[in-house]
């Protein structure tokens, strides 16, 4: 399980919700430890908690699952992209990516403040300060936490 972040102004739950089929490339991501994770760790079906950040009050917003395993981003590759790397090859990819399927909206949202008093979340990383980190694994303690929360059948 993973939680990904996005800044509503730039990809909302409800803009995957929109996307053909409800599923979207995640990508742009240039951090080397995400990367990572989009490369070598995040699987095919693995379940995601979509959280928006960088608003008034950050939340886990929805729930998706990926539905691809990691490939190389091809943003990195487009000039005209605002997430190109003038290092990146077509034979030696740097950015990668995973596409990921809409399941549901959570409203409320699972705000900040109710995740740092959940006695099974309040040590997520999202929660540690200064971890910026736009994909951060979920144990399967806090993924279930978190849909029982929500009141949600776990789609998974």
């Amino acid at each position: 399980y993973w939680l990904m972040k996005s800044e509503p102004s730039c990809f909302s739950i409800d803009d995957l919700k929109r996307s053909p089929k409800g599923i979207a490339s995640w990508d742009g991501i240039r951090n080397f430890q995400a990367r990572n994770l989009l490369r070598d760790q995040i699987k095919r079906g693995d379940g995601v908690l979509f959280y928006h950040s960088s608003i008034k009050e950050p939340a886990i917003v929805g729930l998706a699952k990926v539905v691809s395993d990691g490939y190389p981003d091809a943003t990195a590759l487009d000039p005209k992209s605002e997430h190109f790397d003038p290092k990146a090859r077509p034979d030696h990819p740097i950015w990668f990516m995973v596409d990921i399927q809409y399941i549901t909206g959570i409203d409320p949202p699972i705000t900040r403040e109710t995740l740092r008093f959940h006695p099974d979340l309040m040590d997520m990383d999202v929660l540690i300060k200064g971890n910026r980190l736009s994909v951060q694994p979920v144990t399967p303690k806090q993924w279930k936490a978190v849909v029982n929360i929500a009141g949600i059948f776990d789609p998974l």
